[in-house]
């Protein structure tokens, strides 16, 4: 399986992609995590943001592999726990479908991606920077990963 982190935004610091990279290059071969940047629409004083986060939306739409599970991040979807997230994990895996996770840009995501969802998952009620939300999203799966191979990874009870 291939998880398929789709996230708005390019040029990211040099720790957001040490620290996502440090975790996708930890998942095994039979549950890649690829991380793939699409551009974000420039940004005034003046935008209208609206128009941005639907043109953001189509790009995202644009580079979901055909036959994928899509999953949104959202600030208004389910939160899971850690074993929670590992029982996702483990049912997408049965699925026989990759995954893709959509992260918006700094509007969020357009109504198009939420509607287009089959899941949407909130990592907190807190607002991260979306260049952390990559960091956070790798390292979990990996921990959920590390939850169903009894990896020691994961200490928790």
């Amino acid at each position: 399986m291939r998880i398929h982190l789709l996230a708005i935004g390019t040029k990211m610091p040099g720790w957001v992609n040490t620290g996502t990279e440090e975790y996708a290059s930890r998942m095994p071969p039979q549950c890649q995590l690829l991380i793939r940047e699409i551009a974000a629409e420039k940004r005034t004083k003046n935008s209208d943001l609206n128009r941005i986060r639907q043109s953001e939306g189509e790009k995202l739409l644009a580079a979901i592999p055909d036959g994928n599970l899509v999953i949104t991040l959202d600030v208004k979807g389910k939160p899971w726990s850690t074993e929670q997230l590992s029982q996702q994990l483990d049912s997408w895996m049965m699925s026989g479908r990759d995954v893709s996770l959509l992260v918006g840009g700094p509007e969020g995501l357009s109504p198009a991606c939420l509607q287009r969802a089959e899941q949407s998952w909130s990592l907190s009620p807190l607002t991260f920077p979306h260049p952390l939300v990559r960091i956070v999203v790798a390292e979990q799966l990996f921990r959920a990963w590390s939850i169903l191979t009894n990896h020691p990874y994961h200490r928790g009870d």
